[in-house]
């Protein structure tokens, strides 16, 4: 079958990530597979067996998700929209997709909802219209406001045919961060956390007992970084390393370097997820793709979630995690060396916990979901 999956990420890489992740479990079983991600290119990230288009690229304003500027660093205008939306329904025409996919809309990314619900009616009007699905995690930004919650579920409605939730619903369900009214309760499909197989330990030994500072691949988490900074040198005998992302990570870098910390300082790396479980202890954020990385490998952490410009998300995801074995939580406002170094302590001292009993394989679980229902279409 042909697969189609609009994704545009506006801040950090993890709505990428997964829509690649989701795509490469496709393309494993057999798939034609087409991404088409609206934010800025990042090559970091596994593309192997996916046709990846890249649409006229936007990110976000900071934290401000309603001012998006484009690749020159201009507030995109009229034309700048309607050159992606042109280039996003051409895709749909290209591929002819069975199975049409919309990463996080119709329950976020509403400041790019004309060119999704141009994409929308364009796929009902095909030939053979595919079977269409969303594509969440497993925590939303709640809506601000109901009338979020009655405009999402409209076009549910209207156009879905399903809705897959990449979460294991033993442990978080939509109902956490969402209104989940009896129309969207029946179109719910949860296929457990969409995670690429846990990595094995790096083959050269890198991380191998240090301290494993990231936020993601955003040009976020410079408050982090800098309280890690000075957290490594009331611990000396620990490696700590700073992986820093975002596209002016050179700048950022060069700025951390300047300081004559202890701590090594470098580029997000592609090998990260090898070098966790070998590493003494993680600090970092909690997004989707971290939480899962951490989950996998059993590795101690201190969380600290993104909470600028009202972010509930993570901290939400924080908490849910809270209880386990080996993690600790501290919210940016307690964030200070001495707390961030009596957190670690905590999380280093505690038992190894545990990394089965959860759902990782939700990759394969969604395409199964997807092609069942693509296949019982006339």
């Amino acid at each position: 079958m042909k697969v189609l999956i609009a994704v545009t990420h506006l801040l950090g890489t993890g709505h990428l990530s997964r829509a690649l992740t989701l795509g490469r479990a496709f393309s494993a079983a057999g798939h034609k597979v087409c991404i088409a991600s609206g934010g800025f290119a990042a090559p970091q990230l596994n593309a192997d067996g996916i046709d990846l288009l890249q649409l006229p690229p936007l990110r976000s304003d900071g934290v401000g998700f309603t001012r998006l500027l484009t690749a020159t660093g201009e507030i995109a205008d009229a034309g700048y929209y309607s050159e992606r939306q042109t280039a996003l329904c051409a895709a749909l025409e290209n591929v002819q997709p069975d199975i049409l996919i919309t990463e996080l809309y119709p329950f976020g990314r509403r400041s790019l909802a004309a060119e999704f619900q141009a994409l929308l009616s364009s796929a009902q009007k095909l030939p053979h219209r595919p079977v269409i699905l969303a594509s969440i995690r497993d925590i939303l930004a709640p809506p601000s406001k109901p009338k979020k919650a009655t405009q999402a579920d409209a076009m549910i409605a209207e156009f879905y045919d399903a809705v897959l939730v990449h979460s294991d619903p033993t442990t978080t369900r939509l109902e956490v961060s969402w209104p989940v009214s009896a129309m969207l309760a029946s179109k719910l499909r949860y296929t457990g956390y969409v995670a690429p197989a846990a990595a094995n330990p790096h083959p050269q030994g890198a991380g191998q007992g240090e301290i494993l500072v990231s936020a993601g691949g955003g040009s976020v988490g410079d408050a982090l970084f800098e309280t890690a900074l000075k957290t490594a040198e009331l611990m000396p005998d620990t490696t700590w390393r700073l992986l820093v992302g975002g596209s002016d990570k050179s700048e950022r870098i060069a700025r951390l370097q300047s300081q004559d910390g202890p701590a090594i300082i470098e580029a997000t790396r592609p090998d990260f997820r090898q070098m966790l479980p070998l590493a003494a202890a993680s600090v970092s954020m909690c997004g989707y793709n971290t939480a899962l990385d951490l989950l996998q490998c059993g590795t101690p952490s201190v969380l600290i979630p993104f909470d600028a410009g009202n972010e509930v998300e993570q901290g939400l995801r924080a908490d849910s995690l809270a209880p386990l074995s080996g993690i600790q939580v501290l919210s940016n406002a307690d964030l200070t060396p001495e707390t961030l170094r009596a957190a670690m302590h905590s999380a280093m001292a505690a038992p190894r916990r545990a990394t089965n009993g959860l759902q990782f394989d939700g990759a394969s679980q969604a395409v199964r979901i997807a092609v069942d229902m693509a296949g019982r279409r006339p």
